[in-house]
């Protein structure tokens, strides 16, 4: 679907420049795609899951090993454009 909007330039710049997006339609598509997914995964994870706020914690929480980088600095997550798998850890 063909819109017009009007979207802070740099702001899309630097969605390009963090999804490695090429064109302003896939970098805009991108944001809305984990704009989504964020929502859901806050929906499911309010439910519970059947867990406790523990249990859930214990489950999804990394280990202090898995937050470091190769500089040893702390990480969420590894990098990587979008549509390519990360780089597995070791």
């Amino acid at each position: 679907m063909k819109m017009t909007m009007h979207i802070d330039e740099d702001v899309l710049a630097r969605v390009m420049k963090i999804t490695g997006a090429k064109t302003k339609t896939q970098a805009v598509e991108m944001a809305l795609t984990e704009m989504a997914r964020r929502h859901k995964m806050k929906e499911l994870f309010s439910q519970g899951l059947g867990l406790t706020p523990d249990e859930l914690r214990a489950e999804f929480a990394p280990s202090p090993a898995d937050l470091l980088d190769s500089h040893g600095l702390m990480v969420a997550e590894a990098q990587a454009p979008h549509g390519k798998p990360r780089p597995a850890r070791q």
